[in-house]
C-alpha cells in the first residue's frame, strides 16, 4: 500500500470511528482520544489529518452528507432539462431514498438528527455548502410550478413543506407502523409514498397560483427577503 492510500485510509477510519462516537455521544461528551481508540489510530492522527476536535466534526457531518447524497446527486442532474413535475418527482424520490436507505452506515442518520436537536457551528458551514442547493433546486422547481406571479414567501413555504413531508414520514416512522402497518415504508419500496407525496404537493402549489397576490401578500415576507 503506498503512502497515499495509506493516509486516505487512516483518514477514513477516523471519520468512520469519530462518526460513530459523535453520533453516540454527542459532540461536547467525546473526546479525541476515544475517537482515536476506535480507529485504532495515534492520538495525535485527528491534529495531523484535521486540525482539531471541532474541524474533524465539521468534516465528519460533510462525510456522512457526502456518502448518502451521491446517488441523489445524478438522480437530480438526470432530470435537470425535464418538465417540473417529472423534476419534483425525482426530488422526492431521491429524498426519499436517501433517508430510508437501509444500507447507510447507522451512525449517519443518527449523527445528523443530534446535530438538528443540538446544533454546532459546524451546522452552518453544512447548510450553506450543501443543504442550500438543495433548497435552491427545489425552489426553482416550486417557482416553475406556481409561475411568474410566485411570491418568496409562497416558494419558500411550499418548499418547507414538501421536505417536510418526506421527514415526517421518515422520523414519525415508529407511530406511523403502528397506526397503520401496510405504511411502513421502510420495510418494502417506498414507489407508492413517492407517488403520493408527488400529487399531493403538485396539487398544492400549483393552487397557489389561484390565489391572490393581495391576499397572499398580507403579513407576508418581503421579496428581497
Amino acid at each position: 500500500m503506498g503512502l497515499d492510500e495509506q493516509h486516505q485510509t487512516t483518514r477514513e477510519r477516523l471519520l468512520e470511528a469519530a462518526g460513530e462516537v459523535f453520533a453516540e455521544k454527542g459532540y461536547r461528551d467525546t473526546t479525541v482520544r476515544e475517537i482515536c481508540q476506535q480507529a485504532n489510530a495515534n492520538v495525535a492522527a485527528v491534529n495531523y489529518y484535521f486540525g482539531d476536535k471541532q474541524r474533524l466534526y465539521a468534516d465528519v457531518l460533510r462525510y456522512a452528507h457526502q456518502c448518502s447524497g451521491a446517488a441523489r446527486q445524478s438522480e437530480i442532474a438526470a432530470a435537470e432539462r425535464r418538465s417540473p413535475e417529472v423534476r419534483l418527482q425525482g426530488f422526492v424520490e431521491a429524498f426519499l431514498g436517501h433517508i430510508f436507505n437501509e444500507g447507510r452506515a447507522a451512525w449517519h442518520g443518527k449523527l445528523m438528527a443530534r446535530e438538528m436537536m443540538e446544533p454546532t457551528q459546524a451546522l452552518d458551514a453544512l447548510v450553506e455548502e450543501r443543504v442550500r442547493p438543495m433548497a435552491h433546486e427545489l425552489e426553482s422547481i416550486t417557482r416553475e410550478l406556481i409561475g411568474p406571479e410566485a411570491t418568496t414567501e409562497q416558494v419558500r413555504l411550499c418548499v418547507v413543506s414538501v421536505v417536510g413531508q418526506c421527514l415526517h414520514y421518515h422520523h414519525s416512522r415508529p407511530v406511523i407502523c403502528r397506526l397503520y402497518p401496510e405504511l411502513d415504508f421502510g420495510a418494502r419500496d417506498i414507489t407508492v409514498l413517492v407517488r403520493h407525496i408527488t400529487r399531493f404537493s403538485l396539487s398544492a402549489i400549483k393552487s397557489m397560483a389561484s390565489l391572490s397576490d393581495d391576499a397572499d401578500r398580507k403579513g407576508g415576507w418581503n421579496e428581497g427577503q
